[in-house]
């Protein structure tokens, strides 16, 4: 049985959301603080976590954080507000998705199982490595090297990179990176793809790639390019 980890201050939340997660077949255990979210995060076996943004002890970017130091587990942020800085935020410091307040529990379900589907996918493959020029991507343990260097990007940016690589020249339009990366029953829009790809870019530029470079093709979407005369 998959377990889910529920991080929320808000009682009544997490009561709801743990009953929909029982009768979706997932084992779902509670928390109400940061803090002994982390410490339920090293002592247990989760598939994925919900993690609220306000909490007390330690809010919900600083657990992100701590757990991204040592795991890719999949994480959906919540928060109360809409603004685009807090999404951001959690994007950026590694969160796999967001949810906004008030939500439907419903809504919340459709993203786990969408984020756990294409966990399973990638766990049931054989060994992914990628490899152009001085780019290496290891799928399987979710590593990227640039000239032997290790480059720290979250789980989804190298899903991006790996989609967009292995098909080198490919152009891929928002919407096709949002169905196969994030599902079709995501329910964000285009700029997320976008907001990955800006974070992504800014990773790389530390790196020399005279060969190849994530291109942006305007109006239309994104391609690996490369030059093969380097």
């Amino acid at each position: 049985m998959q377990k889910i980890l529920i991080a929320d201050d808000n009682k009544q939340i997490t009561s709801i959301l743990s009953e929909y997660a029982k009768n979706e077949g997932y084992e779902a255990d509670i928390t109400y603080d940061g803090l002994t979210a982390l410490e339920h995060f090293k002592n247990g076996d989760y598939n994925i976590i919900l993690l609220d943004v306000m909490m007390p002890g330690m809010d919900g970017f600083e657990v992100c954080r701590e757990i991204r130091k040592t795991s890719n587990i999949p994480i959906i942020m919540v928060t109360a507000r809409g603004e685009d800085f807090e999404r951001i935020m959690g994007l950026d410091i590694g969160a796999d998705d967001y949810i906004i307040k008030p939500f439907s529990p419903g809504e919340v379900m459709a993203r786990i199982r969408a984020i756990l589907r294409r966990m399973d996918t990638q766990e049931n493959k054989s060994k992914n490595i990628f490899t152009y020029d001085n780019l290496k991507i290891d799928l399987d343990s979710f590593i990227v090297e640039v000239d032997g260097e290790p480059v720290s990007l979250t789980k989804k940016e190298i899903e991006i990179l790996w989609t967009l690589a292995s098909s080198k020249n490919k152009l891929f339009t928002r919407e096709n990176l949002l169905n196969s990366l994030w599902g079709y029953d995501y329910f964000g829009d285009s700029r997320t793809v976008d907001s990955h790809i800006k974070r992504l870019r800014a990773k790389l530029e530390g790196y020399q790639h005279p060969a190849w470079e994530i291109k942006t093709v305007w109006g239309m979407g994104y391609k690996f390019e490369v030059n093969d005369e380097l």
